[in-house]
């Protein structure tokens, strides 16, 4: 998983909070032939709210649904009624992935990265 993270972002910086959230069972794998290409992590402490903080899919294979089988299965065992997460504006690919799942813009912020506002998305149960 770290290194489907370092494949997207080109560097280990989360690798310490991937395996803090594979230890407190919150992250969710989608596997193709014994492979991991996927990976989700979650927490349910946002406003009382689940949020979907990290998404990756192996740009090797984006394109198979793997985004997809990720979010519906986890809104499938979600305790909470609402769900957000997060992409930055100039991600257009994550933002298509959460229009195609029924995901809705709920707001932005600004001044997390620098010129790149963070768009929020929802969805309910």
């Amino acid at each position: 998983m770290v290194n489907i993270d370092n494949e997207v972002i080109g560097n280990y910086s989360r690798k310490d909070y991937i395996k803090h959230a594979i230890k407190e069972e919150k992250c969710l794998v989608v596997k193709e032939n014994n492979f991991i290409v996927g990976f989700l992590i979650f927490h349910t402490n946002f406003f009382e709210h689940a949020f979907i903080s990290l998404l990756i899919v192996s740009p090797k294979e984006r394109r198979k649904g793997h985004a997809t089988s990720l979010i519906q299965y986890f809104i499938s065992i979600l305790p909470t009624y609402k769900i957000f997460s997060s992409t930055n504006q100039s991600n257009i690919r994550m933002q298509k992935v959460f229009s195609a799942n029924g995901f809705i813009r709920s707001g932005i912020i600004e001044n997390l990265d620098d010129g790149d506002p963070e768009i929020i998305y929802f969805i309910t149960k």
